[in-house]
């Protein structure tokens, strides 16, 4: 069950074909599981793949056209609240879409947007296919779970353009980031539950997902991120959170890259500070609403392009001017922030947390997705009300060691024999997660 800034509950299942046509359903719903739905979108259009794309590496870039778009409702509610939409908020050629009192007729298809009758009425409900505008298909393999069994099968996710977060801009933006894949029909993680449901899901027949239980909102310990990550504006990172619940104090690490296999190290923030209570998000169903205090930051510059562009920012702004160099951390507390990389410090954010399993029985932890425009969301209004990439937990805290211990460093001797500390490179942390997750 996928959740979209607004927030927007949904499933998808897109079909392509080797003519290039093809038909896309989205399920949305009225609640966080995904199990009461609200109305299907049926869609129907053509794809044609252009060329890789010059602003996300690894991307290809696309063009689509729609052929039309249909709607049918689940519910009498469903058919009124979006009636009352489109009649409100669309032009002349949408007014009077249904009549109003119109009674709920279970199954009919009502066509929303019609390329031979130049007919859109789908702005009303936020609805853009700008996401196949950005396409990246992966292909790796999956060990076979069973103990009895050796070897690996073909798993295939298919990533689309992001959303942007801001709902009056979604219907021109033009993604640079990903969504969450989808996984292939046939190749898909194993065990996935919900793909052959969603997969044989229709409009008039939409998927309705196993129910799972709530799981309180359990933060301390350790999470990482399962692979790279893409974030608009061209952005590769990997990150690296633990949290201390006897003291509410927390420590992140960011690993930021230029390629989107994250192989190629830029510079790595390491932040801390200490986090408020959380309490039930009134906006967002099985969501905890916290706030974060950053106090503290260290940066480690990792390439000469990164050393270049600090050395020159601008005296005071940035740690101590001129004096960076690569894999040499710099506290920029002293200055409160470094402003050629966007930080400020002291810093509070309003954030939105959630913590699920998955299938393997692993604890998931999603914080909310960062605004589109990068900003950050430094007030309660600008709260997210959708996530990001879960992390996955790799060890829990242990409360008597709340204070910072960096896991880029290890014991060596310096002039004095007096055991110092030197830096490990980025991808051997990298290979102790990976460790962490597959034997977890």
């Amino acid at each position: 069950c996928e959740v979209r800034p607004g927030p927007e509950f949904l499933t998808r299942s897109y079909l392509f074909y080797a003519n290039r046509l093809f038909k896309a359903f989205q399920f949305y719903y009225w609640d966080p599981s995904c199990r009461d739905p609200s109305y299907s979108l049926v869609i129907k259009g053509k794809l044609r793949l252009r060329q890789a794309s010059w602003i996300t590496r690894g991307a290809t870039e696309a063009d689509y056209h729609l052929h039309k778009v249909g709607i049918v409702f689940h519910s009498q509610r469903s058919m009124r609240e979006v009636a009352s939409r489109i009649n409100q908020t669309s032009g002349e050629g949408c007014r009077g879409f249904l009549p109003p009192g119109r009674s709920w007729a279970p199954g009919a298809l009502y066509e929303v947007l019609s390329a031979k009758t130049e007919r859109d009425c789908t702005a009303a409900l936020g609805f853009a296919m700008h996401e196949l505008s950005l396409v990246r298909v992966e292909r790796h393999f999956q060990p076979l779970l069973q103990p009895q069994q050796s070897g690996s099968r073909l798993v295939e996710e298919l990533y689309l353009g992001d959303i942007h977060t801001d709902w009056g801009e979604r219907l021109h933006y033009r993604p640079t980031g990903y969504q969450r894949p989808m996984q292939s029909a046939l190749h898909h993680v194993q065990p996935c539950p919900a793909c052959g449901i969603i997969s044989r899901a229709d409009e008039h027949h939409p998927p309705i997902l196993p129910a799972r239980a709530a799981l309180p909102m359990q933060l301390s310990g350790s999470w990482v991120s399962a692979h790279c990550e893409v974030r608009p504006a061209v952005l590769f990172l990997t990150r690296y959170f633990t949290f201390h619940g006897n003291n509410h104090t927390w420590e992140g690490h960011y690993y930021h890259y230029s390629d989107p296999l994250c192989r190629q190290p830029t510079f790595t923030i390491y932040a801390s500070g200490h986090y408020t209570q959380g309490i039930p998000s009134s906006k967002v169903r099985g969501g905890t609403e916290l706030a974060f205090k950053v106090t503290q930051a260290r940066v480690t510059p990792l390439d000469q392009v990164t050393v270049v562009m600090l050395n020159s920012s601008e005296p005071g702004s940035c740690g101590s001017a001129g004096s960076w160099s690569a894999g040499v951390e710099q506290d920029i507390t002293p200055t409160n922030g470094c402003l050629a990389l966007g930080i400020k410090l002291p810093h509070t954010e309003y954030e939105l947390f959630k913590t699920e399993q998955d299938t393997q029985e692993r604890s998931l932890l999603y914080i909310g997705e960062r605004p589109t425009d990068g900003s950050s969301p430094d007030s309660p209004e600008k709260r997210p009300t959708s996530y990001q990439a879960p992390l996955i937990q790799c060890a829990a805290a242990p409360e008597e060691f709340s204070n910072y211990i960096s896991l880029k460093y290890v014991g060596r001797k310096d002039a004095n024999g007096i055991e110092a500390l030197k830096p490990l490179p980025v991808a051997f942390l990298l290979f102790i997660a990976l460790l962490f997750l597959r034997w977890d």
